[in-house]
């Protein structure tokens, strides 16, 4: 079985073992030279390209071709075309040119573009991602070659998340290579990669049928706690169900066919939430490669009789689901997020370091936007999950390290128990298994590389590391340019520099219980951000700071900026209307009829046993018939409350009115006949295999 798995890894991927079988030698080398170093690709290639790519894609069954790529929906789009090309009546050939290849016209008109483009005005082109390998998507009937492009409009603008992502890249490795050559490093390749471990909840798919809440939002918008959910922490890493096990061997093997270096799997904290991890990648290909985990996570469960729900938080009062981005850099192969083997090396890891902490704390904002959700704002500190706050955590050991740096003065616990000069000294060894012990941190040092906790599950990882790789890319160039300004020997210039970094950013870095009610208010001392909802998080978008910063970079222009902050309201606005109306739906046609019964038989019942003189019973009939009667009132109030809410298209009002609506519904849940209520329970969706 092993060794069937190592065969079959990459199979469906168009990979370079491919690429030198199908392809001429020059073409081979070419293109390769094109995926590994980024060079320009040649056009005089693209028909061979195409020609033997097509060939390769029809041998593994495939009829068809697409773009596929990232709209602003978060999500990922295809249109298939057929090689069919007619040569006459009633002949054909498959056919597939360099032009095919290369860029189409998707039209797409549908797709959110937040005003870069009317809907007359149609016109969407995609445009070939050579650095990401195409790949083969099966199916029952065949399969699908699919070519990783970005998408713009006729005018340029970008309608994707791959493009800005590609930018920023270039914006960060262009910002290394001139660190790099401060400190006399030979020219080299930058890679900025990216682990993104994917977490998700499944469920049986008769539950979810019978559930219209999940159906049309993802989540249950009413649903009483069961009396046992995770308070004893033994779904974490326990032993793995049957049918679970069998839907994850089933991912991992679709997965690897993929080439997705897919590694850990394991029960996480909430009943019926699981995590997935890969290895780390290249981060063009491991945000491709994520929205491709999503996809074989939905489609495995369909087959397996489960759903597998990406929401942030699908069930109230257990634990929600994240995407935790695990990014590093690397220069010429080596991490520059690891500690080196001598004072250069560590002088490096320090100015790198204290770079990406300058840059959270400067633009905490913006990193905030990209987790920016109706999903996630039921997550972000739910006592489960970072709080929206952006901080920095670094661990003891670190934390000695900067200290000894700022006062210039012996350290007094952890690594630096002396005074540490940048670019002599070599750092005290760093153990890696201590630097990760805050999960309430939303930016983490983890031993050789930063944690991004708050993305939600369901979200894109491409905008978050877009800003990313900007912000850094802007601290590093800042610092360089602070060091271009200053004369005589680098060391002593550069401890001086990274001395005042420490001083003006450190507030940034916290080490405490981000879940504490006390953190807020020592944030709020600090002067760092609490966007607390989507509609705080997504206003840096517009100010002229952040859109200055992306314009430098060419990352993203004004009008790009303003058009993402329009699309994510618009979102954010269509998602809570769905949730009330679905909630407002399932109370007056499903819970209502249901209590009305249970109340009309109870009160007869209660007539009854009056007429008949009985003794006993009595008070708890009228007990219980009072709180459903209570009950009923309240359901009808609360209904009405939410109707006027959506008709005057508050989104505040509505979220309160559904809160309200909720509390009404889980109470009357515990009350009426379990054999009666319409709909299926948390004890039994979150249990039951």
């Amino acid at each position: 079985m092993g060794d069937t798995i190592m065969k079959d890894y990459g199979e469906d991927v168009f990979s370079e073992k491919a690429i030198r079988e199908f392809l001429p030698k020059r073409v081979a080398a070419k293109l390769l030279a094109t995926m590994r170093e980024g060079k320009p690709l040649d056009p005089s290639i693209a028909d061979a390209v195409a020609a033997g790519m097509k060939d390769w894609a029809v041998q593994k069954g495939a009829t068809h071709f697409t773009h596929w790529f990232q709209p602003l929906t978060g999500g990922t789009a295809e249109k298939h075309d057929a090689f069919l090309e007619p040569t006459g009546p009633a002949q054909a050939v498959q056919r597939f040119s360099g032009k095919n290849l290369i860029g189409g016209e998707a039209d797409a008109s549908s797709f959110p573009s937040g005003g870069l483009r009317s809907t007359f005005e149609a016109r969407g082109y995609t445009a070939w991602d050579p650095t990401s390998p195409a790949f083969v998507k099966r199916h029952e009937n065949g399969a699908t070659l699919c070519i990783p492009t970005a998408f713009c409009s006729f005018t340029g603008d970008t309608l994707d998340m791959k493009t800005p992502l590609l930018r920023s890249i270039q914006a960060v490795s262009k910002a290394i290579e001139r660190l790099m050559r401060k400190f006399g490093q030979p020219k080299a390749h930058v890679e900025i990669t990216l682990g993104a471990e994917q977490e998700y909840f499944l469920i049986d798919r008769r539950f979810y049928m019978k559930r219209p809440d999940l159906l049309q939002t993802g989540r249950t918008v009413f649903g009483a706690a069961p009396a046992k959910h995770q308070q004893l922490e033994d779904h974490y890493f326990g032993a793995i169900k049957p049918r679970i096990l069998k839907f994850m061997t089933e991912v991992e093997q679709r997965l690897w066919q993929l080439g997705i270096p897919a590694k850990t799997r394991h029960n996480e904290v909430a009943p019926a939430q699981f995590e997935l991890a890969p290895m780390f990648e290249d981060l063009n290909l491991a945000v491709d490669h994520n929205m491709l985990v999503m996809e074989v996570l939905r489609q495995t469960a369909e087959r397996n009789g489960l759903v597998c729900l990406l929401h942030e938080k699908p069930f109230e009062g257990v634990n929600g689901s994240g995407k935790h981005c695990n990014w590093s850099i690397a220069y010429g192969g080596r991490n520059l997020l690891t500690p080196g083997d001598n004072p250069r090396e560590n002088a490096i890891f320090l100015t790198v370091l204290l770079a990406i902490i300058r840059a959270i704390e400067m633009h905490a904002d913006i990193l905030r936007m990209t987790t920016a959700g109706a999903g996630n704002d039921h997550r972000l500190g739910a006592n489960e999950a970072p709080p929206a706050i952006i901080s920095v955590f670094l661990g003891d050991e670190l934390n000695a390290v900067l200290n000894a740096i700022e006062t210039g003065a012996k350290g007094t616990k952890g690594a630096a128990k002396t005074a540490l000069r940048v670019g002599v000294d070599t750092l005290p060894a760093l153990p890696k298994d201590t630097t990760d012990r805050n999960r309430t941190s939303p930016f983490a040092f983890t031993g050789n590389k930063f944690e991004f906790r708050a993305p939600g599950s369901s979200q894109n990882c491409a905008q978050s590391q877009m800003v990313l790789n900007t912000i850094v890319a802007e601290s590093i160039d800042a610092i360089c340019d602070r060091l271009d300004g200053m004369k005589g020997d680098f060391n002593a210039n550069l401890q001086k520099l990274l001395q005042y970094e420490v001083k003006a950013h450190k507030r940034v870095i916290f080490s405490g219980d981000g879940y504490s009610a006390a953190w807020p208010k020592e944030a709020a001392k600090r002067g760092l951000p609490n966007l607390r909802d989507t509609m705080a998080a997504l206003a840096p978008l517009k100010d002229q700071r952040n859109i200055a910063l992306f314009e430098k970079y060419g990352v993203l222009s004004r009008t790009e900026m303003l058009s993402r902050w329009e699309i994510g309201m618009a979102d954010y606005h269509r998602r809570i209307r769905i949730e009330a109306s679905i909630a407002l739906e399932i109370a007056r046609s499903m819970v209502r009829p249901v209590v009305a019964d249970e109340f009309s038989r109870l009160a007869t019942a209660l007539g009854q046993a009056k007429s008949d003189g009985l003794k006993f019973g009595i008070r708890g009939l009228t007990a219980l018939s009072s709180k459903l009667g209570a009950g009923l009132d309240d359901l009808h109030v609360k209904c009405d409350r939410l109707e006027k809410a959506l008709a005057h298209r508050r989104h505040e009002a509505q979220i309160v009115a559904m809160n309200d609506l909720r509390r009404t519904v889980d109470r009357l849940e515990c009350l009426v006949d379990d054999s009666r209520w319409p709909l299926p329970k948390y004890r039994e969706i979150l249990f039951v295999y």
